[in-house]
């Protein structure tokens, strides 16, 4: 299994960026993904999730902190998972992973990346 996240960097606050996740190893198109996020000096935030069926697009979950302002996709013809981030705040900055389950379960299966850093900051 291999998880590889890109697309961060710094942005200032209302900014946007996309996030990116390469998958390979397992069969990503049967396989719910979430995002999940690390501020400085706390735990593990779960970000987002996004099920295996329903086409690319999947359905869709958030956490109350992102809802309206990110949106995760993905295109199992490239065994990408991708996150939208719009009006990000600086509360949003934290590394991000990418990891394989659902909201309830990522934790348990114990497979994501090595994340991408974001930084929203003026």
């Amino acid at each position: 299994v291999q998880l590889v996240e890109s697309g961060g960097g710094l942005v200032q606050p209302g900014g946007s960026l996309r996030l990116s996740c390469a998958a390979s190893g397992f069969t990503f198109s049967s396989a719910s993904m979430s995002w999940v996020r690390q501020a400085p000096g706390k735990g593990f935030e779960w970000v987002s999730d996004i099920s295996s069926g329903g086409g690319s697009t999947g359905y869709a979950g958030y956490a109350d902190s992102v809802k309206g302002r990110f949106t995760t996709s993905r295109d199992n013809a490239k065994n990408t998972l991708y996150l939208q981030m719009n009006s990000l705040k600086p509360e949003d900055t934290a590394v991000y992973y990418c990891a394989i389950g659902a909201s309830s379960t990522w934790r348990s299966r114990g497979s994501w990346g090595q994340g991408t850093q974001v930084t929203v900051s003026s």
